[in-house]
């Protein structure tokens, strides 16, 4: 059963300490009141010092990209392509975020109606040798871009440099986009190699068939037209 309800003495200083916390930091149910009702009022000053810390978070994030650019790895261009953009990405949807990453990556990009040199991965496996070989690592998560010649990042950096308007300095100066795709490859970028039209299988009199050594893995070469060479 309960136990019997008594009386606390006034002089039993043991007792009312037991019972009233003498800690001034212990929560009592005003204090909690007062915290939900904060976090209910959502136009509240807390809402907005909260908001103000996110966009200070991002741009923060930003100038630090700032810094760090021109101690990143680099291509080869020549002075005429000071602004070229690349991203080398994938088009396989295996993996949603990968694939999600790379289509929003892009997406911007193009949202800035500049030329944009798109290095599927997927389509020729000598992007990835390449890439390999700026940033020197094993493994390697896509999207990656470069501009102006310098590494600027992955999904993640572009989305911030985007939201916070940082991305227009860096593509200041892009050669802008055609006004429409290519006639030879549609906007592939990739066509069937004349060669072996795709089978990587070539013939001769001499030495029978052997492998084709015009065109890639998928018995593509890309189009003269609208694709740059490989560096």
């Amino acid at each position: 059963m309960w136990p019997k309800w008594g009386k606390i003495s006034r002089n039993d200083s043991s007792t009312a300490a037991a019972v009233v916390p003498s800690n001034p930091a212990t929560p009592s149910f005003k204090d909690i009141h007062s915290l939900l009702g904060e976090e209910d009022d959502t136009g509240s000053a807390g809402a907005v010092r909260r908001k103000k810390a996110s966009v200070f978070h991002r741009v923060r994030i930003a100038t630090a990209a700032l810094r760090t650019w021109r101690s990143l790895p680099s291509l080869a261009m020549s002075q005429s392509e000071d602004k070229r953009i690349v991203v080398y990405y994938t088009s396989l949807r295996v993996v949603r975020k990968t694939f999600e990453d790379c289509r929003v990556v892009r997406s911007i990009l193009r949202g800035y109606r500049v030329a944009v040199d798109e290095r599927d991965l997927t389509m020729d496996s000598a992007f990835l040798t390449e890439l390999k070989g700026l940033l020197g690592r094993r493994q390697l998560s896509l999207p990656r871009v470069f501009i102006g010649g310098r590494y600027i990042g992955g999904s993640e950096e572009i989305r911030q440099l985007h939201e916070s308007g940082e991305l227009k300095l860096y593509i200041v100066g892009a050669p802008p986009a055609a006004a429409s795709a290519c006639e030879a490859c549609g906007g592939v970028r990739f066509l069937l190699c004349s060669s072996c039209n795709g089978s990587r299988k070539c013939y001769t009199e001499k030495g029978g068939f052997r492998t084709c050594g015009s065109c890639n893995e998928n018995g593509l070469v890309r189009c003269p037209d609208c694709c740059t060479p490989i560096v």
